[in-house]
């Protein structure tokens, strides 16, 4: 009977707190200044939708060269490809001018999207690994993608395309930094 009356003396010595947050005080994201990204990246973005429509006007070339029966339609889908590059085109000049990363105190913001904009905050505790990418036309520009790994998944969480080669060994080293300073002590 002692042990029971202890036990809930010592519960009530610990009242378990939880108190409401008001979240209209707490900080605001949309207000941090985004750092844009690199000019050059625009070009790979051309670059991979010139690529697309390339081998989409091959096929379809293709299919008009050996299909009679469409050859006397050739200009429909010429009429559709040719509005749906200037469509690509346009949402990836939109894209492009929309996307930005800031890197805080304890977290990274990454903000893309035309239509619906994702806003992506991951805090530095939770960051277990990070990789740095070059793809061919990104290495001839000077270019890398950073991605950040968070626990519990095989695939990166973000990534922050379009960055120069040296802020982006910068930024990786920044990144480990935190990550190593939030690993316990190993005995």
């Amino acid at each position: 009977m002692d042990t029971i009356t202890n036990e809930s003396n010592n519960l009530e010595d610990n009242r378990y707190i939880n108190n409401p947050i008001d979240t209209l005080l707490l900080p605001k994201f949309e207000e941090v200044q985004l750092s844009s990204l690199q000019v050059s990246y625009y070009k790979v973005m051309l670059f991979n939708i010139g690529l697309f429509y390339l081998l989409l006007m091959l096929g379809a070339g293709c299919a008009f060269y050996f299909i009679e029966e469409l050859q006397p339609y050739w200009y429909i889908p010429v009429a559709v490809i040719a509005f749906l590059l200037c469509v690509s085109l346009l949402i990836s000049k939109i894209s492009f001018k929309k996307r930005g990363f800031a890197f805080r105190t304890h977290d990274v913001v990454y903000r893309s999207g035309v239509i619906t904009v994702n806003t992506i905050i991951i805090p530095y505790n939770r960051v277990q690994h990070v990789a740095l990418h070059e793809g061919l036309l990104s290495r001839k520009l000077g270019l890398a993608t950073i991605e950040i790994f968070t626990a519990g998944g095989n695939s990166s969480d973000l990534k922050i395309p379009g960055l120069e080669k040296s802020h982006a060994e910068k930024i990786k080293q920044l990144l480990v930094g935190k990550v190593l300073n939030q690993q316990p002590d190993e005995a």
